[in-house]
């Protein structure tokens, strides 16, 4: 069959649903965990966002109804609009759970030290913190070992059901549920870092008591790789548990923003 048959077979109605399916799934690309990276080339990208569309126009078209898509501009113009939008409120949300992540990692280079060496760095001469990066690829690694592409992409699946293409959302819920997940950035990243905060904690008062005790010791010189050698210790202890609390939250994540979209809808 050649292309312009097969093209013949699209109404303008189907076009329509289709550019909106994409609309809300290109968000996916720009924030979501994965989807995002930079190493993925962008023509990959958007061969697997129109692959995605294709797979998710049906459900989308059943529960909205493509029959009842406007074709003038500025009707369809607006509804385009309307899916970037829902599509980056899905997709903001799972952001936060990396950034959690990320910033756990920030806050143990805080603490350990390893944030001298993004600071003056004499081999690279580049700044970056090390347990930073080290944690975001593998909150990248435990999201594809649990399947997490395909928690999102059935959410988003799942989200037309909330709020169908012609339907439009409650701005005012939704920016309410972007707040939420926005401000629980920080309490979970003191729920993955926690252990080794405690840990480096107890080190700093008990070499504090030392200091006290021995003046003449020189409590930086011997403190700080004990500090540095406590905290991987830690971290490494503290990982396995780490694909655990992520698949939980991952599955909270997406509930919660079908939620927030379905009370929006």
């Amino acid at each position: 069959m050649r292309p312009e048959d097969l093209l013949a077979h699209f109404s303008e109605e189907q076009t329509a649903g289709f550019i909106l399916v994409l609309a809300r799934i290109s968000p996916l690309f720009i924030l979501a965990p994965m989807f995002s990276s930079k190493m993925i080339p962008a023509r990959a990208k958007g061969i697997v966002a129109v692959a995605l569309t294709i797979g998710i126009y049906p459900t989308a078209s059943h529960a909205s109804g493509a029959h009842d898509i406007p074709l003038d501009i500025l009707p369809l113009g607006g509804l385009v609009l309307k899916e970037l939008f829902v599509g980056l409120a899905f997709a903001f949300s799972l952001a936060c759970l990396f950034a959690a992540i990320q910033v756990a990692g920030s806050i143990l280079d805080t603490l350990i030290g390893f944030s001298f060496g993004a600071i003056v760095d004499p081999i690279t001469g580049t700044n970056g913190a090390v347990l930073n990066q080290v944690y975001g690829l593998i909150g990248v690694m435990i999201f594809i070992v649990i399947n997490g592409d395909a928690w999102v992409i059935q959410g988003l699946a799942k989200s037309y059901e909330a709020i169908p293409l012609v339907d439009a959302p409650d701005m005012s819920t939704l920016v309410e549920g972007a707040q939420v997940v926005f401000s629980g950035i920080f309490a979970a990243a003191i729920e993955v870092c926690a252990p080794v905060m405690l840990a480096t904690l107890l080190t700093d008062v008990a070499f504090g008591l030392v200091s006290r005790v021995v003046p003449q010791l020189n409590v930086f010189g011997v403190g700080f790789p004990a500090k540095v050698l406590v905290g991987l210790v830690l971290v490494g202890a503290s990982l396995p548990f780490l694909s655990g609390w992520m698949g939980d939250e991952l599955q909270h994540s997406v509930s919660a923003a079908l939620h927030t979209l379905k009370v929006a809808g």
